[in-house]
């Protein structure tokens, strides 16, 4: 081989740190069509994904001593978390209840890397358990889809591709109103609704540009907001290290790659437990070879593992190929998710969590300061009547 070839050999086998998985060399869009996803670890986030469903869609609805249970009216300037009432003037609690909370995400990332992203990010859970569900049930699996989108428009492609297109509009609709709801209140947006669209022409305006900007998000946009638009994911390469939790391929275990024969013993024939069937490539939701190593388009959905698992079962080797664990637990087998780093900001966030508890605690229903003005004295009407100038 000559030293051209083995250099192109080389850079298509590194390629992945080049450009992402859904830009080809051309810099254009590689469209994604993930295998459908199954397995115990996808079922346990499809029930993960229900409730927080549940609990979003619901929310707007539940009200506590006659208030919504949650809202954020920016408006009128008035929050409402968890049943509790704030105004402008608690701006210094909201703030250090947002410091709190990039805390313990920061900290929460440093140890797990990216588990929020597939387990409980908006995006992930309307994307894979809602779109993605509906797009399987219209189009079916990967290589229908494929096919599907390769093949003239006939009757069956435009009826399908319609059908899902409107679907997601309306789902789209349903989460603008969900969302306006947690904004002026469930009641005020029954009035809205009520009194039609020519009444409220501006509001129902914004309501249509909001489900269109959510429509174009997961009917087109999809995997690119993880890899592109969302900035947490970017901040992977600066918070994570080799003893970071994430899901990782075992190389130890499973190099070198080779395809499987029943009537081997891979042991005796130097070959590793990956078997080279790229089940792992083909459920990705953003299309990457987790065999790679931690890339940025990894958003830890464990679709990869359960894939693995499957395949491990059928050719009776161990499952745990691809798995949460640290690089470091790879190389060397050494378990070490605490360290100064992690150590530090848990105190950080300890801290923070007993100010932020304290503050809510001393916090009263109504504070008034009574102050004379400059030249004269109160006047006091028994023990609660004051009166000043």
């Amino acid at each position: 081989m000559s030293e051209i070839d083995s250099n192109a050999t080389k850079n298509e086998k590194y390629y992945f740190r080049d450009r992402q998985s859904t830009i080809s060399e051309e810099g254009k869009r590689n469209w994604i069509f993930p295998k459908r996803p199954e397995g115990k670890l996808h079922s346990y986030r499809w029930v993960f994904a229900i409730v927080l469903l549940t609990l979003l869609f619901a929310g707007p609805w539940i009200t506590y001593k006659g208030e919504p249970f949650m809202l954020f009216n920016i408006l009128e300037r008035k929050f409402i978390l968890f049943g509790q009432l704030f105004w402008p003037q608690d701006f210094h609690l909201v703030v250090l209840s947002l410091i709190t909370l990039i805390v313990f995400i920061i900290l929460f990332t440093v140890i797990f890397g990216r588990l929020f992203c597939g387990w409980a990010c908006p995006q992930t859970i309307f994307m894979e358990f809602v779109f993605r569900k509906i797009e399987y049930l219209i189009e079916g699996d990967s290589h229908q889809q494929k096919k599907l989108s390769r093949q003239e428009w006939n009757f069956e492609k435009i009826w399908k591709k319609s059908l899902k297109h409107l679907v997601f509009y309306g789902i789209a609709v349903l989460i603008s109103n969900t969302f306006l709801a947690y904004i002026i209140g469930i009641e005020h947006l029954k009035m809205l609704v009520t009194d039609g669209p020519m009444l409220h022409l501006g509001a129902f305006i914004a309501l249509l540009v909001f489900s269109g900007v959510f429509y174009f998000v997961f009917a087109f946009f999809r995997e690119q907001v993880c890899i592109i638009a969302c900035p947490y994911g970017r901040l992977q390469g600066v918070l994570l290290d080799n003893k970071s939790i994430v899901v990782a391929y075992d190389y130890k275990r499973g190099e070198p790659k080779g395809k499987h024969n029943p009537l081997e013993n891979r042991s005796l024939t130097n070959k590793g437990d990956c078997i080279d069937c790229s089940s792992c490539v083909a459920v990705c939701p953003t299309g990457i070879d987790i065999r790679n190593g931690t890339q940025l388009e990894c958003i830890n959905c464990t679709a990869c593992i359960d894939a693995c698992n499957s395949i491990m079962k059928r050719v009776n080797l161990p499952t745990g190929l691809i798995r949460y664990e640290s690089e470091k637990a790879i190389q060397d087998g050494k378990e070490a998710i605490f360290n100064a780093r992690t150590i530090a900001y848990s105190a950080v966030l300890t801290i923070l969590l007993f100010v932020v508890g304290t503050l809510f605690t001393l916090r009263t229903d109504v504070e008034a300061t009574i102050m004379r003005a400059p030249g004269s004295m109160f006047q006091e009407y028994g023990p609660e009547k004051y009166s000043n100038l």
